[in-house]
């Protein structure tokens, strides 16, 4: 103890007077006497421990604060590079290295620009190449008991390191060196890591006690800020390493268990991307979710139920984490009740995005993978529940994705929990936007070797008609399926070169077609039944469109009979709007119209509002160009025989259709088809009155749960934006302008569908323009 005492005071005795030469002499070779003096009690030094310990305890920061202090002096200036990077650089290259940085970045942030900060930050590159934050870390491990004045020091030293990047940029801006920007400080950090814990193992192996408090706070502020990337690639290293050294693996684990809880996700969610399987996980990160709550929550709730970002592969790591050790696996049955829950929740399928869909049914047939007969037969009533109730959810949605991810969902799940022989299986078959589901079981032989008919040419028993009558009557009556065909496949162009007679029988024509059924698996059935009654709609206008859509609201009729009405309707309007040519008259077959699929979809939409909005816009070219020429609409006079109607009966329950309530299928088409409606009205007199209807009805279910019906009231807007007389649009909006724009712009920002938001941005432009295009009109400044 005195032998110790008077070490520190022979070492205070030395310094003071060393340190005011530095600090107050212009006489350069005293300086560096001085300094040489001091340069003693550094690494490598001939004083003693003890009066190392001192010096750097009582000393080393004051000695550095001098130094730079003296940037700007002329003995600095006057050493040759040698002794400068000796007599100064030195002072911060042998001492302790986290007095060292704490200086050296205070001195960054606080020097304005010249060879002083020049120098500084050269330092600073050669204290971070010569591996000195290594050893801080190192250091740090070794004070197992801790110091008066470390928690204070402790909590510096991790925000300067975690955050050295930043402090630095924020001074030297683009002169930033590549050794102190993100990327690279990073990853070098990464390594200092890895080696404090190889040296950590060394230590264990020799006896000695260490600390990985430390590091483990230092990894969980860096992932924290974000740059989890770049320090965990030392996780494929830590996967080697852990594989056949048991030790490693304790001090991997022990290291994650001292990341404090605030910052434990960030590490967590890094290294599950960055290490290569389940078995790597377990590894590395041991039984911790059973130990720390925060983890568990992480990894069986929020990165399952939650988020929906993360790629398929670290759904299977950590599942398969989960089912790897014996007292874990509770928890992978726990998960997949919680996965259940949410994958046949209603509210669920009709409120959450698709992707979010489509993540949460990998989540549950991992998870069912990941079961053994045992536990299947456990939570086998769970799991049906779930399939019946998820599936059922999903057909009823009106999003084609949404309703086949049930169907395989479903088969999946069934495949698991039926015997082969009784396995849920779906034929699945797409026609226009609704969908047949068949059981199907089939029976094959492979054995039998078929017979070469390639040269046999079919014989036809019976001729196609060549009158109406007869088509109508085979329609009605025959039982001839190839009679049937031929008079399905030749009644659009009977009926179009025959306009009289089609007049004549057009009600009872369009209502055979409507009530007929694909007995015989007709080739092409639902398009060429489609195509004749969209003829006879357009060919007899009135009477047709009148019958159809009081039909539409009638009782008895499926769900495929209405869609069926709404698109003939929304193809006969369209076939009526286009303009005759020369070389077209109404007796002659018309090109096809575009199918309502293709209109049904939000591209199309955008399509037609893009159309619109460039056709108003003006354009300065040079040369004149030939007008358009003028051709009558047929669609205008008869508007209001389709819209009307449509509008009469919606909020009217029947025996077997609730169209505001679980056939929000038909609503969805409903609205489509009233906006394209109103789209081709453009122009028409009836338009005014049109748009003010359609937008007290859509007003009224702008808040659907289904997104195809909110897309279908966005797309209705649009439409009456674009064809209604400005002034008659802010004549009908006047009172409602505040709330409607309100109601577009929470749209635009918080709707969950992006179709939805981006036909919300439509509706806000065309709104804009059409007020502002009014305002400024020569009427309303007179």
């Amino acid at each position: 103890r005195g032998s110790f005492c008077s070490g520190c005071v022979s070492a205070r005795q030395a310094v003071a007077p060393c340190l005011r030469i530095v600090s107050s002499s212009r006489d350069s070779a005293e300086v560096t006497e001085a300094l040489r003096t001091i340069i003693h009690y550094l690494e490598g030094g001939n004083a003693s421990a003890s009066e190392k310990a001192e010096f750097n305890r009582a000393n080393y920061t004051r000695v550095l604060q001098v130094l730079v202090s003296s940037l700007s002096s002329d003995w600095f200036h006057s050493l040759p590079a040698q002794e400068r990077r000796e007599l100064w650089d030195g002072f911060f290259l042998r001492g302790p290295p986290d007095q060292a940085l704490l200086v050296l970045l205070d001195t960054i942030s606080s020097t304005s620009d010249g060879s002083g900060l020049d120098w500084t930050v050269s330092v600073l590159e050669s204290f971070l190449s010569a591996g000195r934050v290594g050893m801080l870390l190192w250091s740090r491990c070794l004070e197992t008991n801790g110091r008066p004045d470390s928690v204070q020091l402790r909590e510096t030293i991790l925000t300067r390191l975690s955050s050295l990047p930043d402090l630095t940029a924020n001074r030297l801006r683009t002169n930033t060196p590549a050794r102190l920007l993100p990327q690279q400080y990073y990853t070098d950090l990464a390594r200092d890591v890895l080696n404090t814990l190889e040296n950590t193992c060394r230590a264990l192996r020799a006896g000695q006690d260490c600390s990985l408090g430390f590091v483990a706070q230092l990894l969980g502020k860096v992932c924290m800020q974000g740059h989890g990337g770049e320090i965990t690639t030392l996780a494929p290293r830590l996967s080697s390493l852990t594989r056949s050294d048991a030790l490693w693996r304790r001090v991997s684990c022990k290291l994650l268990e001292n990341v404090p809880d605030r910052w434990v996700e960030s590490v967590i969610t890094a290294l599950i991307h960055h290490l290569h399987g389940a078995s790597a996980l377990s590894r590395v990160m041991g039984n911790l979710v059973l130990k720390n709550k925060k983890v568990q929550f992480v990894l069986t709730h929020k990165v399952l139920l939650l988020q929906y970002q993360h790629p398929t592969q670290l759904l299977r790591t950590v599942l398969g984490y989960l089912a790897l050790d014996h007292d874990r696996r509770p928890l992978l049955k726990q998960v997949l009740r919680s996965v259940c829950q949410v994958w046949s929740n209603s509210s669920a399928v009709r409120h959450t995005s698709l992707d979010q869909q489509l993540y949460v049914s990998k989540a549950l047939l991992l998870c069912v993978n990941l079961l053994n007969q045992t536990e299947i037969q456990e939570l086998r009533e769970e799991l049906l529940q779930c399939m019946l109730g998820g599936v059922q959810c999903r057909l009823d949605s009106s999003t084609e994705h949404v309703r086949r991810m049930g169907m395989v969902v479903g088969e999946c799940l069934s495949q698991k929990l039926d015997t082969p022989t009784s396995q849920l299986q779906f034929q699945v078959i797409f026609r226009k936007d609704f969908v047949f589901l068949i059981r199907s079981a089939e029976d094959f032989d492979d054995e039998l070797t078929p017979y070469d008919m390639s040269a046999d040419q079919v014989k036809q028993k019976a001729t196609p008609p060549r009158y109406v009558r007869d088509c109508l009557e085979a329609l009605m009556s025959s039982d001839d399926p190839e009679r049937v065909e031929l008079s399905l496949q030749t009644a659009e162009e009977l009926l179009r070169k025959n306009v009289s007679t089609a007049r004549e029988v057009s009600v009872q024509f369009s209502k055979v077609l409507l009530h007929l059924e694909d007995r015989y698996s007709t080739a092409g059935f639902h398009t060429l039944r489609q195509s004749a009654m969209v003829a006879l709609a357009v060919i007899h206008t009135q009477p047709v469109v009148e019958y159809l859509t009081t039909e539409f609201y009638s009782l008895n009729y499926s769900l495929r009979q209405r869609l069926d009405i709404l698109e003939v309707l929304a193809l006969a309007a369209q076939e009526l709007s286009e303009p005759i040519t020369e070389k077209k008259a109404v007796s002659q077959p018309v090109a096809r119209a575009v199918t309502l699929e293709q209109c049904g979809e939000v591209e199309h939409w955008r399509q037609v509002v893009e159309k619109r909005i460039q056709s108003k816009t003006r354009r300065i070219s040079k040369g004149a160009s030939q007008p358009p020429k003028a051709a009558p609409n047929r669609y205008a006079p008869v508007a209001a025989y389709f819209f009307f109607p449509l509008l009469r009966n919606y909020d009217r329950p029947q025996v077997t259709f609730d169209l505001l309530g679980s056939d929000h299928l038909v609503l969805g088409q409903l609205v489509h088809t009233l906006g394209l409606l109103m789209h081709l009205a453009v122009n028409a007199p009836v338009a005014t009155q049109m748009g003010k209807a359609l937008l007290d009805f859509v007003w009224a279910i702008r808040f659907h749960a289904d997104q195809m019906v909110r897309r279908g009231v966005l797309f209705a807007v649009c439409a009456v934006f674009l064809s209604m007389p400005g002034e008659n649009l802010l004549l009908e909006l006047s009172d409602d302008l505040v709330e409607t724009r309100a109601w577009l712009a929470d749209v635009a920002e918080s709707d969950p569908d992006a179709d939805c938001r981006s036909l919300a941005v439509q509706s806000l432009v065309l709104l804009e323009k059409n007020l502002k295009t009014h305002l400024q009109s020569p009427s309303m400044e007179t």
